[in-house]
């Protein structure tokens, strides 16, 4: 996902002059084609967060299009005062690159989980979220937040595999898309935990049990329409994320549901509103928490079996 992002920015700013990219720090063995082909436009903030930010902001206040790239904790968590007063309140064209989704850097410790930042990003007013699955997604994505009016939050995780996809379907900003078909229920799901669904969803299939698969790829603006119009088609929907379930994916999608009189069984499925201090790989982690394909298949089961009773 990291190489797909930075291939298509280079080529992009290859394209355009006003494009800039601005690091913390981060990113070796991933930015130095940029670096090495596009110098001056290319700034490493240093172990600097906010600066990095108030840099940004400075730029794109001279008419340039910026691109912040870091960890996630370190993108949009320790300099969250910057975005929300440097960024988000005077509209600014920057797009902030987080790398690392969920448990994918488990092996460095709970400070380095991003489990937060969906819900803090997606509070701030005018900021889009977008989280993609596949490397495509992503580079389609860069391409369409390049000419976004405004911020743009972009996280980034592993790629597991696209066997699910259908690159037919385009990325849209506030679009999502129907990977599966199934009456018995619904899942909808966003980022590369969606691989996850997929291959849950294949368990269930071979217990008799169909359900849609829908990706959520934006999840501010969220597709509204396409919440309610799953609602009519079943009775049971269920959100999976790699997040903290409280302020995210699954919480916009219960808004939608709940503002528009929906009449469905909803269950949120992602991590609780807890801190892991476990350390471990993703996979170890996401199993803690019910996010593999073996443990999110049994999840869903459960959840229909206290349903229908």
């Amino acid at each position: 996902m990291r190489e797909a992002f930075i291939q298509t920015l280079l080529t992009l700013a290859q394209e355009r002059r006003d494009i800039f990219l601005v690091t913390g720090d981060m990113g070796f063995s991933v930015l130095e084609p940029f670096r090495d082909r596009i110098p001056e436009r290319f700034i490493n903030a240093g172990v600097a967060e906010q600066n990095m930010i108030g840099v940004a902001a400075g730029l794109a206040l001279t008419g340039k299009q910026v691109f912040v790239y870091s960890i996630i904790p370190f993108a949009c968590m320790r300099c969250f005062e910057q975005i929300r007063n440097d960024l988000c309140m005077p509209k600014l064209n920057v797009k902030i690159v987080g790398i690392g989704t969920g448990y994918h850097y488990g092996p460095a410790g709970t400070t380095h989980h991003a489990i937060e930042d969906v819900a803090l990003m997606r509070a701030l007013p005018g900021m889009k979220v977008i989280d993609p699955s596949t490397p495509q997604e992503a580079q389609e994505a860069l391409k369409a937040v390049a000419d976004e009016a405004g911020p743009v939050y972009i996280r980034l995780g592993k790629y597991q595999g696209d066997s699910v996809f259908n690159h037919a379907n385009k990325f849209v900003i506030g679009q999502a898309n129907i990977l599966e078909e199934g009456e018995d229920l619904a899942v909808i799901s966003s980022g590369s935990v969606v691989y996850n669904v997929h291959k849950a969803l294949q368990i269930l299939r071979g217990q008799g049990l169909r359900g849609r698969l829908i990706h959520m790829p934006t999840i501010k603006p969220i597709d509204e329409e396409m919440i309610r119009q799953t609602a009519k088609k079943t009775e049971v929907i269920f959100t999976v994320e790699e997040n903290n379930i409280i302020g995210a994916l699954g919480s916009a999608v219960a808004e939608v549901l709940a503002e528009g009189r929906c009449n469905v069984h909803f269950r949120r499925l992602g991590i609780g509103d807890v801190y892991e201090k476990a350390i471990g790989s993703q996979t170890f982690l996401q199993g803690k928490h019910g996010l593999t394909p073996e443990t999110l298949a049994k999840r869903i089961q459960e959840e229909l079996a206290s349903i229908i009773l």
